[in-house]
């Protein structure tokens, strides 16, 4: 990447702009976005470690396209572990239906419906064999206490595994052409193996999932750094984590060093072990050796950008995102090590110029909180709106779950120190509600980056790309008017 001036003072993604170059790259699709970190992601994409953000769902769907999502440290160990094996039972290509039996409600089916986006319950018999599906259609005016059996289509396609990896073009014409626009996938057995969408197989010809060596979707796992790190990470390794996550506001500590270490020694020396271990957050050169130097495969980089943080306005603390990314890069990549920028992206834009600073993946939030996916309950504003709430991992929402087990005392004393926003509402982007679609939107701002640039991968993008410093009258006027301005 090349600065067309040498900034006097640190610089955020709103500062910044690419110039177009010469490109012989004929369409985004050509545009290779796998990282360069070996943690095995397709796209260069990872889900917060985030409460309100990264779960059992998330970690399916982002590592079935190719990304991948940090379950975070809050969660009771053994629900950590068993969501990983979990996501690593899941299918790589189908999407892992919602069931109900027929004696089930209308009401526990309403509760269900915005756990996925693919809009249908499936009524199962007790072998689990597909009886039909309820969507909103069947749901709507029906009385909560109703039985879904009472009310169930039985006009779903049904597939064999064979049929979904057949032709592409004709799974989704035949598909698309059904009334729910999603079919059922059953084993060889009859038994439900799970829902395929036309959407669905549209994706499937754009990304590749990120999978470990067996097969499976990877997925990563956060430890605090107050953990007992050797138990948690050899526990997390053996449950299949491909990636651990050693995580805490303030990383350049000697805590957190102590904590790599004893983490690097448990799961093998760098290199000789498929599992990445991240470390974080920082915003230094200094800070990023001195991690890798630890044990860190990656470093986390971002201290204050993210949508739920107060650090900055709390303490002063932090550094502008743009310019950690570009130093902590090329720190870390000289000791053949990578950064992922973690924070301060809203727009596809921020995680192209991210990916150009040097960073081999990009860490989202409070962008993905909104989403079908993410952990929390589905709300309706005022207004009939959708959304969700995000909160920051060190506000007091936050802090109260951690540490719930502690004494009262002990609680109030870490009370009075809360950072954070507890509550925001993310709102659900109509009719595309799911994390999917934020992915279709990113990638795609990404790959037209690139071909501007003339780069047909990442690397090509951090050696091609030409960016441009601009006045915040620079920035207000590439943005879109969503109305006459007259």
């Amino acid at each position: 990447m090349r600065l067309i001036h040498t900034p006097q003072t640190d610089l955020t993604y709103d500062d910044c702009f690419f110039l177009p170059a010469r490109s012989a790259i004929g369409s985004r699709f050509e545009v290779d976005l796998a990282s360069d970190d070996d943690t095995g992601v397709t796209i260069p994409l990872v889900a917060a470690n985030m409460t309100a953000v990264s779960g059992r769902r998330m970690a399916e769907t982002m590592a079935r396209r190719g990304g991948l999502a940090v379950l975070p440290q809050d969660l009771p160990a053994e629900r950590v572990e068993d969501i990983v094996r979990s996501v690593k039972a899941r299918d790589p290509l189908v999407d892992h239906a919602l069931t109900l039996e027929a004696s089930g409600t209308i009401g526990q089916a309403r509760a269900l419906m915005p756990k996925r986006s693919h809009g249908v319950v499936v009524v199962i018999d007790h072998e689990d064999r597909p009886l039909g599906v309820v969507s909103a259609e069947e749901l709507a005016g029906r009385d909560a206490f109703t039985e879904v059996g009472e009310v169930l289509s039985t006009d779903v396609l049904r597939l064999s595994a064979s049929e979904v990896t057949g032709d592409p073009a004709a799974l989704h014409a035949r598909i698309a052409a059904t009334h729910h626009e999603a079919a059922l996938v059953l084993e060889q057995d009859g038994a439900l193996r799970g829902v395929l969408t036309a959407r669905g197989v549209l994706r499937s010809t754009i990304y590749d999932p990120a999978l470990d060596d067996e097969g499976r979707l990877r997925v990563a796992v956060a430890i605090g750094i107050n953990a007992d790190v050797a138990a948690r990470a050899r526990a997390l390794v053996d449950a299949g984590a491909d990636v651990l996550v050693l995580d805490t506001a303030h990383g350049h500590q000697d805590k957190m060093l102590e904590a790599l270490r004893t983490a690097r020694q448990e799961i093998g020396e760098r290199g000789s072990t498929p599992v990445r271990l991240v470390a974080g957050n920082v915003v230094t050169a200094e800070a990023t050796r001195d991690l890798v130097e630890a044990g860190a495969d990656i470093v986390k980089v971002g201290v204050g950008p993210g949508a739920m943080c107060t650090t900055r306005m709390m303490t002063g603390v932090g550094r502008p995102q743009f310019s950690a990314v570009l130093e902590c890069a090329e720190a870390a990549r000289a000791l053949d090590a990578r950064i992922w920028a973690d924070g301060g992206v809203r727009h596809p834009r921020d995680v192209a110029l991210a990916l150009a600073a040097g960073a081999s993946a990009v860490m989202i939030g409070s962008w993905f909180a909104g989403t079908y996916e993410s952990p929390g309950d589905l709300h309706v504003d005022e207004r009939g709106r959708a959304y969700k709430e995000s909160f920051g991992m060190a506000s007091k929402r936050a802090v109260s779950s951690r540490t719930a087990a502690e004494d009262a005392f002990a609680r109030a004393r870490k009370a009075l120190f809360e950072e954070g926003i507890s509550s925001s509402r993310m709102y659900l982007a109509d009719g595309a509600g799911s994390v999917e679609d934020l992915l279709d939107e990113i990638t795609a701002g990404v790959r037209s980056s690139c071909t501007y640039a003339g780069a047909v991968d990442l690397a090509a993008f951090r050696e091609r790309a030409v960016v441009g410093l601009q006045s915040a009258s620079g920035y207000a006027e590439g943005k879109p008017l969503a109305q006459s301005w007259a």
